[in-house]
């Protein structure tokens, strides 16, 4: 078992959960003919220090893909679905996850408390994905909570481009959850975007598909560490 998600995260050079999902919403293949130890190991190669592992059905996961993933790297692992009951965050944890994705938008306001709190007496960090101020109002235990904007709307099945100006303008809002680690997720188009995400005050990023689909991961990390540092791929 790894050590804490968070904490990772914030302590990470490149504070980027990289992302494990076979499809994206419309249903593509992302794997490329990559095996998922390819997918990890590039990944680790590449500084990840929070890796995420899609479970939901809707894009291709399985609890199986969680065990896998999780044989492969002791580094912190999230589980990413619809999580909705005590018993999920129970098998999350024997699978292998030190993080679980906790959805405000689907969860009453008790239920996000009663799960959120049961991640904790687990060792979980709470994973809270909001999309408005409300949203984030509702966050319970901010300061033992991970609070990530989404920046794709899962009314619509989070297809289409992510608002990224979503984020920026909630930050103040995340940050009255008492969270030491805000975090801007989904639909972060290249390492430029991602760099100003950062540079708008997020402490860590969450990116599947834009990795998954570089061309090279090796040079979508060195255009963005170059952005970060104002050079040219900035």
């Amino acid at each position: 078992m790894s050590a804490d998600f968070a904490a990772a995260l914030r302590a990470a050079a490149r504070p980027v959960v990289m992302e494990v999902k076979r499809q994206d919403a419309d249903g593509r293949e992302l794997l490329g003919g990559r095996t998922v130890a390819e997918v990890v190991a590039a990944y680790e190669a590449a500084g990840a220090p929070c890796v995420s592992v899609v479970t939901g059905r809707w894009f291709g996961g399985t609890e199986a893909l969680l065990a896998e993933v999780a044989a492969l790297t002791s580094l912190p692992l999230l589980r990413k679905d619809f999580v909705t009951s005590r018993g999920q965050l129970r098998r999350s944890r024997e699978l292998g996850a030190s993080a679980v994705l906790l959805t405000a938008r689907l969860l009453a306001a008790g239920t996000l408390e009663r799960l959120t709190e049961t991640a904790l007496e687990l060792g979980l960090t709470p994973f809270v994905e909001v999309a408005d101020a409300a949203e984030a109002a509702a966050v319970p235990y901010g300061e033992s909570c991970v609070v990530a904007v989404n920046n794709k709307d899962i009314a619509t099945g989070e297809r289409g481009a992510g608002d990224l100006t979503r984020g920026p303008a909630l930050l103040p809002a995340v940050r009255a959850t008492g969270t030491g680690c805000a975090v801007s997720a989904s639909g972060i188009d290249g390492p430029r975007t991602a760099a100003g995400l950062l540079d708008a005050g997020f402490d860590g990023l969450l990116i599947g598909t834009g990795l998954l689909t570089a061309g090279s991961l090796p040079e979508w990390i060195a255009r963005f560490d170059r952005a970060r540092k104002g050079g040219p791929g900035r």
